[in-house]
């Protein structure tokens, strides 16, 4: 009788495993692609792991590595960060202050800007009165002559008309 392994059915079943196996692992790197999109580095379906705890354990003991150590626990950049979003809002918080006091300048400019169109719309009314009042003294010395002009200025509009 034929060996078991080598039967049909076995190699059969072996290539479908082979190849299930194969599309794992491409569906593991399609998932990893997507999960990392868009990426400069490429994809990799292998996992791997970074130790923790220090490195450098032979060498703690010392006085200088501990100081070293601690000092690199400063974070200046961190600290450096830090100090310019502090400078950042107090120029944010000086300048909306200074938005403030534009916008009371402003207010007074227009204030201002008011005044003086009411006094002059006052002073043109008062200018058209006076005119109208001498026009009146000017017909009722000549009243003759005052229709004359009327009637010249008449004629001339009807004409362009």
């Amino acid at each position: 009788m034929s060996e078991p392994s080598n039967s049909p059915a076995v190699q059969s079943m072996r290539e479908e495993q082979d190849r299930q196996r194969g599309a794992k692992s491409a569906s593991a790197l399609e998932k990893g692609l997507e999960a990392t999109f868009p990426a400069s580095d490429p994809v990799s379906a292998a996992i791997t792991s970074i130790p923790a705890g220090r490195a450098e354990t032979a060498d703690v003991g010392s006085s200088a590595r501990a100081a070293e150590l601690a000092a690199d626990r400063d974070y200046p950049r961190v600290d450096a960060a830090l100090n310019s979003q502090s400078l950042l809002e107090t120029e944010i918080l000086d300048a909306s202050e200074e938005v403030r006091a534009l916008r009371r300048d402003v207010a007074r400019l227009r204030e201002t800007l008011l005044e003086v169109a009411e006094g002059g719309v006052a002073i043109m009314k008062a200018e058209a009165r006076s005119a109208v009042r001498d026009v009146k003294a000017r017909v009722r010395q000549r009243p003759l002559a005052a229709v004359g002009v009327a009637a010249l200025i008449g004629y001339v509009w009807g004409l362009t008309r």
